[in-house]
C-alpha cells in the first residue's frame, strides 16, 4: 500500500524535483518504507511506498524495459500471479516480483482493457512518454482513493487532496455546494470534493489525460441478476468463493497479516478462516459501549493473540482534528475515530491487516434492509393517503410512532436516500446559513442511480444505492484514510469482484428472512464460528457521543466551537446552538446532527480557518 501524487505542466526540471518532493511527503503517512521520484520536461510523478510484496525490489515509479512507460501504483493485485503468466508467455521480461510491474505490462498489452482484468484493489496512473499522455483506473468498489484537479492547462493527482494543496498552481478554495449534501449522507457525497475544482475518480472508472484535455470512461457498471437457485447448491458456492478470496488477501503478502475483531459476524468470519497470530480490537470505556470482550473470548477459543485499546471522551474529542486531516473533507460517521485508533494500535506489530467491510453490501446485511411487519402492512395504503397522514403528522405534538408514519408517507425513492443518511431538506435548510439554502434536494443527486433499477426490488435498490454512495464515499474511505494514517494496509476479503459474481446472483429471500439479515452469510458462518457469534445482530461501533454532549466538560467545547464568528458563513448561529442546548438538556436527541455540524467545523479549522 502507498501513497502516489503526479503533475502535468511546463516548470523546468529542477522546479519540478521540489514540487513533486514537497507534494509526495505530505502523503508520507501512506509510505513510511521508501520513496521514488520521476520527472521530465513534461511530468513529473511521485510514490510514498509501504513494502508488502518483493521487499528490496519494488521501488517505484516503476519504468518499463523500452523506457516508454512509467507507473505510480497503490494497492494491490491478487491474481497478479496468474497475469503475470500470460505475459511471460508473450515474451515479457519481469524485474522484479511486484504486482506493480504487472500492471505495467499489463497496460502494455491491453490498454484500458486491464482494469477489467484486475482482482484487487488499485489506484494507479501511467504516463505514456511515446503517446503522451497519462492514464489512470480506480479498482471496481472504490478501495483506494483517487483525486484529480484540472485548470488553467494545469492538472495533477494524488490519493489525498493534502498533497495537492502543496503545488503553487493549485488555487485552494472551500466549494460550499458540497455542504448541504454532506449534511444530509454525513459524508461528502457529490464527484466535486470540498475543494474547488477537486475531484475523486470514481470506482469503475479510468481517465486519459491528453493535450490538455481530460476524458474519463467507466470500464465496470454494477448490477445484479437475482435469480432462482437451490439454496443449498448457492450455499456450498459461497462458502468456497468466501474461503478462496480470504486466502488471496491472506497469502498476497512477504510481510506478516493480522486482522481487526470485533463482536460482529463479518471479522469473526474472517478471523475464523484465516487464523491470523494477532487480532485487534476497540472499544470505549463506557458502559454498553465496549465490544472488546468479545473480541477476546474468541480469540481465545482459537488460539489467538488479542491486544485491545479502549477510548476515553478526551481521547475521542482530542483526535478529531487529526482525523478530520487525514480524511480530506469533513466526515462524520462517528465509526471514523474507532478505526483510527485501531489502526494505530495494530500497526505497533504488523503492516497488513484483514477487515470484514464489504459483507453487508454483498449480503443484504444494514438492519434497513428489513422492514418489520406492521411497516409492509402500512405500505399496502395508496401513497395518496399515507401522504396525507403525513402530512398531519407532522403539524402534531410528538407520540410513539410519529416518525415512522412521516418517513413512509413519501415514495420509496425519497424515502430511501441510503444508509447513515438521516437529515430531511427542510431541516437541512434550517441548519444552513441563508446563502446556502437551496431547493437543490437528495433527490435530484439519486435520481439517475435509481433509474438504472427502477425494475427492481425494494433491497436490490437500497443496495445498488448504497454501492455507489454509502460503501466508497464513506465505508471503504475512512477504511483506507484511518488505516493509512500509520502506515497500514487493510484488506476487505468479503469485498472482492469475483465473489460479487456470484453474490450478485442471491434471491432475495436469501438476502433478508424473516428478521434476519444476511441470511445466507449467516448459514455460512455458522460452520466456522459458535452459533451465537454467526446470528448477533449488526451494531457496527457503538460511540457513546450523544451521551458525552450531556456532560459539562464536552457540551462546552462543542458550544464554543459553534460559537465562533466564522460559524455564521456557514450555518444558522442559533438554530444549531438551539440544536445543541436542547440535547443536553435532554429535551430531544440531536446527537447526530450536532457531530454532523462539529465534524465539519473542526475539519475547516485544519484546512481553511
Amino acid at each position: 500500500m502507498c501513497g502516489i501524487v503526479g503533475f502535468w505542466s511546463r516548470e523546468n526540471i529542477n522546479k519540478k524535483k521540489v514540487l513533486i518532493k514537497k507534494m509526495a511527503d505530505k502523503i508520507a503517512h501512506r509510505g513510511p518504507d521508501g520513496e521514488g521520484y520521476f520527472y521530465n520536461s513534461s511530468v513529473a510523478l511521485g510514490h510514498k511506498r509501504l513494502s508488502i510484496i518483493d521487499l528490496d525490489n519494488g521501488r517505484e515509479p516503476l519504468i518499463s524495459n523500452d523506457k516508454n512507460l512509467v507507473l505510480v501504483f497503490n494497492g494491490e493485485i491478487y491474481n497478479y500471479q496468474e497475469l503475470k503468466k500470460e505475459l511471460e508467455d508473450d515474451g515479457y521480461l519481469f524485474k522484479t516480483k511486484t504486482d506493480a510491474e504487472v500492471l505495467l505490462y499489463g497496460y502494455d498489452k491491453y490498454r484500458e482493457e486491464i482494469c477489467s482484468k484486475l482482482r484487487g484493489m488499485f489506484a494507479f496512473v501511467i504516463y505514456d512518454k511515446k503517446n503522451k499522455l497519462l492514464f489512470g483506473a480506480r479498482d471496481h468498489f472504490g478501495m483506494k482513493p483517487l483525486y484529480y484537479y484540472q485548470k488553467d492547462n494545469f492538472f495533477c493527482f494524488s490519493s489525498e487532496i493534502k498533497a495537492m494543496l502543496e503545488h503553487p498552481k493549485f488555487k485552494k478554495e472551500i466549494n460550499k455546494d458540497a455542504l448541504k449534501m454532506y449534511l444530509m449522507f454525513q459524508y461528502s457525497a457529490k464527484d466535486e470534493t470540498f475543494f474547488k475544482d477537486v475531484y475523486r475518480l470514481n470506482p469503475g472508472h479510468y481517465f486519459i489525460y491528453k493535450d490538455n484535455q481530460l476524458n474519463i470512461y467507466q470500464y465496470y457498471e454494477l448490477s445484479f441478476n437475482r435469480k432462482e437457485q437451490d439454496y443449498h447448491n448457492l450455499k456450498k458456492r459461497l462458502e468456497e468463493e468466501l474461503k478462496e478470496s480470504i486466502n488471496y488477501h491472506l497469502t498476497t503478502s512477504d510481510v506478516e497479516v493480522g486482522a481487526y475483531l470485533s463482536g460482529g459476524v463479518d471479522s469473526s468470519f474472517v478471523v475464523a478462516n484465516s487464523k491470523p497470530n494477532k487480532t485487534f480490537s476497540v472499544g470505549f470505556n463506557y458502559e454498553g459501549f465496549d465490544e472488546t470482550k468479545y473480541a477476546k473470548e474468541l480469540s481465545k477459543d482459537l488460539g489467538l493473540t488479542n491486544k485491545s485499546v479502549m477510548i476515553s471522551a478526551d481521547d475521542f474529542f482530542n483526535s478529531l482534528p487529526i482525523i478530520m486531516y487525514y480524511t480530506d473533507e469533513p466526515h462524520a460517521n462517528l465509526s471514523t475515530v474507532p478505526l483510527y485508533f485501531l489502526a494505530k494500535l495494530a500497526s505497533k506489530d504488523v503492516k497488513v491487516v484483514l477487515s470484514g467491510e464489504g459483507a453487508d453490501e454483498l449480503f443484504g446485511g444494514y438492519n434497513e434492509y428489513y422492514d418489520p411487519l406492521l411497516v409492509r402492512m402500512y405500505l399496502k395504503l395508496p401513497l395518496k393517503i399515507r401522504s396525507k397522514v403525513r402530512s398531519i403528522c407532522q403539524k402534531l405534538p410528538n407520540f410513539k410512532g410519529k416518525n415512522t408514519l412521516i418517513k413512509y408517507g413519501i415514495s420509496f425513492e425519497e424515502r430511501y436516500i441510503g444508509h447513515g443518511s438521516f437529515l430531511e431538506n427542510e431541516e437541512t435548510n434550517k441548519i444552513l446559513a441563508d446563502d446556502l439554502k437551496s431547493d437543490e434536494d437528495i433527490g435530484m443527486l439519486l435520481k439517475p442511480y435509481y433509474n438504472l433499477v427502477k425494475n427492481e426490488s425494494e433491497l436490490t435498490k437500497k443496495m445498488f444505492l448504497d454501492y455507489y454512495f454509502w460503501l466508497p464515499k464513506d465505508i471503504l474511505l475512512k477504511a483506507d484514510k484511518m488505516s493509512m494514517a500509520s502506515g497500514l494496509e487493510l484488506r476487505t476479503p468479503l469485498l472482492d469482484i469475483k465473489l460479487f459474481a456470484l453474490a450478485r446472483t442471491i434471491p432475495n429471500k436469501y438476502l433478508v428472512h424473516r428478521k434476519v439479515t444476511k441470511y445466507i452469510f449467516r448459514n455460512i458462518a455458522v460452520n466456522s464460528l459458535p452459533k451465537s457469534w454467526a446470528k448477533r445482530r449488526k451494531c457496527g461501533f457503538p460511540v457513546p457521543f450523544s451521551k458525552w454532549l450531556r456532560i459539562d466538560k464536552y457540551y462546552n467545547l462543542v458550544k464554543e466551537a459553534f460559537s465562533k464568528n466564522y460559524v455564521k458563513e456557514f450555518f444558522d448561529s442559533c438554530y444549531i446552538n438551539k440544536l445543541l442546548d436542547n440535547h443536553y438538556k435532554g429535551i430531544e436527541n440531536n446527537g447526530r446532527k450536532i457531530y454532523n455540524i462539529y465534524c465539519f467545523l473542526v475539519w475547516y479549522e485544519q484546512f481553511f480557518a
